[in-house]
């Protein structure tokens, strides 16, 4: 999807108005000839309208070369660039104050504390996209964090990661893991490298302390 970044599409907006004042004209005595060419013209400038949108949208998500390209709002409301974790390897976690995998924030803070001194990071983002599990406002999620699991690793504020109304940081990784890499449930795992690029992901059974984890954060510290 190269191209998409370097050549943006080309609007159709400024042929369609002819086209249309053509076709009201041909209603006042053309032939039946001239009404098909001009239907055919119109149906091939309606295609290129939807075309031109298609491409518009992937570009806007193409664009994005890395993870410090995005935003997210923290826990505090305040802006969370991710630009501010350049250099550093990211984990980042779609979580969930009630759910059975809650558990996890334990494993989780546990694998920020042993990494975070060689560069690495872990961003928990509370998410109430499956099974309405974290309905809580940001306060008392981070209270929650706190108090249960002594989290301390960075946490936004709850964001949607599913479906067309997802974070753009939410789209674009799922764009670059693929049909299957998309978060299916809570805490969901993306991996990113130093510089920012997707590595790979990891499904919601995946614990944080697996052998999998480790060794995938392992290597790219040592980029």
């Amino acid at each position: 999807m190269e191209f998409l970044r370097t050549k943006a599409p080309q609007s159709p907006f400024g042929h369609f108005p002819n086209v249309l004042g053509e076709y009201g004209k041909a209603g006042r005595g053309a032939s039946r000839d001239d009404l098909h060419s001009l239907r055919v013209r119109f149906i091939s400038m309606y295609k290129s309208l939807l075309t031109f949108f298609f491409l518009s949208g992937l570009t806007m998500t193409a664009s994005a070369a890395s993870l410090n390209d995005f935003t997210l709002t923290g826990i505090d409301g305040k802006p969370m660039a991710l630009d501010q974790f350049r250099g550093k390897a990211v984990l980042l976690v779609n979580t969930a104050s009630e759910c059975g995998y809650t558990g996890q924030y334990d494993g989780l803070e546990a694998l920020y504390l042993a990494n975070k001194d060689k560069g690495f990071v872990i961003i928990g983002v509370p998410s109430n996209d499956f099974g309405g599990q974290e309905p809580g406002k940001a306060e008392e999620i981070a209270t929650f964090c706190k108090l249960n699991y002594g989290v301390t690793f960075p946490l936004a504020d709850k964001t949607v990661v599913k479906g067309k109304d997802a974070h753009p940081v939410y789209q674009w990784a799922a764009g670059e893991a693929g049909m299957l890499g998309a978060p299916k449930w809570n805490f969901h795992k993306y991996l990113f490298g130093r510089d920012g690029k997707f590595i790979d992901w990891f499904s919601t059974p995946t614990e944080p302390g697996s052998a999998k984890i480790k060794t995938a954060i392992e290597k790219a510290l040592a980029q």
